[in-house]
């Protein structure tokens, strides 16, 4: 009876620190999001207003849009301003241009930038680093300062005034050779060496192991790079004066600077030149998130 009594309940009262452990460590993770979101849906709502913005002023009567103060509702919705767009303008020639554009930058700008990224990260050559700080140091260079010389050379070319204009400066950039060398430098390089001792070439252990696990950075490099060919205006502006190869902008701004302003008719253009982006985004932005958080930009 003794022996019964003076047993000790020592694994009982030890688990349940533990216990309590395991329970609250998920419940102040949880806690924190929560005010993460509280923080982040008023910002969201209040970035969201210009765009419902313009998309109720598509579908605000002409008549009504001039009246002060200016009502964010309307009173009557319509369908004059896309109507007006569809018939008067070549908005679905614009669109077309435009989308040829994007989706070749998108699929040279994956090839290119993520090859010449892997090279960086991954093969040693003489005069590697010199050779990725020259071309880190031209995005110092500004903008304006290429304009001239590019128009000269596309001009000797013969592509000035066609769509292969807007094209070729879109084929690669300084920015995603970086973000890509970045991302192959996070990962593990034994995934290659176990790739190169089984047998497997070079180019096939980043075509096979290398180039899938890349599909976060590649997101966000399609992001980046639809963003910047679709708003394209200042060089398309120089470059192009056929209306049949405008892109969307040119087409919208050309199209407007001729007759007088029409909200409804330019709140619908623009509403039309957004959607897609928007689209786009709302399919990669989980791929987006994901390189942000696990490569990001780091050296």
């Amino acid at each position: 009876m003794t022996a019964l009594i003076d047993r000790p309940a020592a694994p009982e009262n030890s688990e349940r620190p533990e216990t309590t452990r395991t329970l609250t460590v998920p419940h102040r993770k949880r806690r924190r999001r929560s005010w993460i979101h509280v923080v982040l849906v008023p910002v969201a709502l209040l970035f969201s207003v210009p765009f419902v913005q313009m998309f109720l002023t598509s579908l605000t009567p002409e008549s009504e849009i001039n009246t002060f103060p200016p009502s964010f509702i309307p009173s009557r919705l319509t369908l004059d301003g896309y109507a007006k767009l569809f018939a008067e303008s070549d908005i679905l020639l614009w669109l077309g241009n435009s989308i040829i554009v994007s989706v070749i930058g998108i699929a040279s700008h994956i090839v290119l930038c993520s090859l010449a990224g892997y090279g960086f990260a991954r093969l040693r050559f003489a005069g590697r680093s010199a050779s990725f700080l020259m071309i880190i140091a031209t995005i110092m260079i500004p903008t304006q300062l290429l304009m001239v010389p590019t128009y000269v050379m596309f001009a000797r070319v013969g592509i000035i005034d066609t769509l292969g204009a807007a094209i070729v400066p879109w084929l690669a950039s300084v920015f995603g050779i970086f973000l890509m060398r970045q991302f192959f430098l996070s990962l593990p390089a034994e995934l290659e060496e176990a790739a190169l001792l089984d047998g497997c070439s070079r180019f096939g252990t980043f075509w096979r192991i290398i180039f899938p696990l890349a599909r976060p950075a590649l997101a966000t490099l399609a992001i980046f790079t639809l963003l910047g060919s679709w708003n394209d205006l200042v060089w398309p502006l120089i470059a192009i004066n056929d209306p049949h190869a405008f892109t969307v902008q040119l087409g919208i701004t050309n199209f407007q600077g001729a007759r007088r302003t029409d909200w409804s008719l330019l709140m619908a253009s623009n509403v039309i030149a957004t959607l897609p982006l928007i689209v786009f985004f709302v399919f990669a932005q989980r791929q987006f998130i994901a390189t942000m958080t696990f490569s990001g930009v780091k050296g």
